[in-house]
């Protein structure tokens, strides 16, 4: 095979597990006999706002165990709809898509390597279309890609919460208060859900059930009065009530979706005016992004980084590589986008929540 100049880019939020998938990719491609460039902060190195960087060995040594991207990442600037400020100061978007591949062809760019999560890979997708040979690798904390079993990252920030959440029983418990904890989750309830069982809560509220603050005050007046004087409750951020919506702290900016958060605050002020309790909320945040990626979550990244350049070696772009157990897989990424993987109301992990006595506030 002849000798390519392979790109490769991080999108969107950071996740635990980004560095080993671009070691991977660089250590594959090298030992092909490739180059490798990196695309700094999503498509900035292509669009004029932030530079190319070629990685070698050197660049990708050390890595694996590190959190966050050596290249940097940013939810702005979608080529597709990018910000540009006006002179009157307003903001309009505008597609520079074209601009983009133009770009890519003339530095000579044989494929993209594209790791991001759904609002990435939707880009990723719509790229390939317009014929840029891209291959896809899914990275999301909130394990919401319906194509591949798991999302690299996804294990790590449920380490994180569950960690946050063994904690917070101890001084629940000390103050015979209850604790409200807010963890990520715009659309599914993953991380919620999987950190909320492996930590023992006592109320889940994952966005694929609108809950009855009723039903959670009355879990809580149960544990009461059973000599259980103190709860753990855990809310997806994009969790919300039968009769109300989903909790935003702000409008969106040009070409990034809203900003979530706030329901455990909302959640934990009713549970104090119905119960009386003393009540607490908390937001765990980035801080479920950050850190060294589990073992788990390293390995998935290596996997992937390498399936990835197996498919740019094979010619097979358009897809994005996926964890089908036991193998990986490329999949056609118009069908790894096309929908959001929520939690089944009949997963075994909710049938096993429900059978611990969990609510979830329905």
């Amino acid at each position: 095979m002849s000798r390519l100049r392979v790109a490769v880019n991080t999108g969107g939020g950071d996740a635990p597990g980004l560095n080993a998938v671009i070691r991977a990719v660089v250590l594959s491609s090298l030992n092909r006999g490739w180059e490798v460039w990196g695309i700094r902060r999503g498509y900035g190195g292509l669009m004029g706002t932030d530079e190319l960087v070629q990685l070698t060995r050197e660049s990708v040594r050390g890595i694996t165990h590190l959190g966050g991207t050596i290249l940097g990442t940013t939810n702005r600037g979608s080529p597709f709809a990018y910000p540009v400020r006006q002179p009157d100061g307003s903001i309009i978007t505008v597609d520079r898509s074209d601009e983009l591949i133009e770009a890519f062809r003339s530095r000579g760019f044989d494929a993209l390597i594209a790791i991001g999560g759904d609002g990435s890979l939707h880009m990723a997708n719509e790229l390939a279309k317009k014929g840029l040979p891209v291959v896809g690798v899914p990275k999301t904390i909130d394990n919401d890609l319906a194509a591949t079993q798991v999302t690299f990252g996804f294990h790590t920030a449920v380490q994180t919460a569950s960690d946050a959440l063994d904690k917070l029983h101890s001084t629940a418990e000390s103050h015979e208060r209850v604790m409200v904890v807010e963890v990520m989750g715009r659309h599914a309830g993953w991380i919620a859900l999987f950190a909320g069982v492996s930590a023992t809560a006592d109320v889940i509220l994952i966005p694929e059930i609108p809950f009855r603050m009723e039903s959670v005050c009355d879990k809580i007046r149960s544990r009461e009065a059973e000599g259980r004087p103190f709860s753990i409750v855990v809310v997806a951020e994009g969790a919300r009530p039968v009769d109300g919506e989903a909790s935003f702290i702000r409008e969106a900016e040009p070409g990034a979706a809203g900003r979530l958060g706030g329901m455990a605050e909302r959640v934990s002020g009713e549970i104090a005016r119905c119960t009386g309790k003393e009540t607490r909320s908390l937001v765990l945040g980035h801080l479920q992004r950050g850190g060294s990626p589990l073992a788990y979550d390293r390995l998935i990244s290596l996997r992937f980084g390498a399936a990835a350049v197996r498919c740019v070696a094979d010619g097979l772009f358009g897809t994005m590589v996926a964890l089908d157990p036991p193998d990986i897989r490329a999949v056609p990424l118009q069908e790894a986008v096309e929908r959001i993987k929520t939690v089944p109301l009949d997963a075994d992990v909710m049938l096993t929540a429900r059978d611990l006595g969990i609510s979830f506030g329905d």
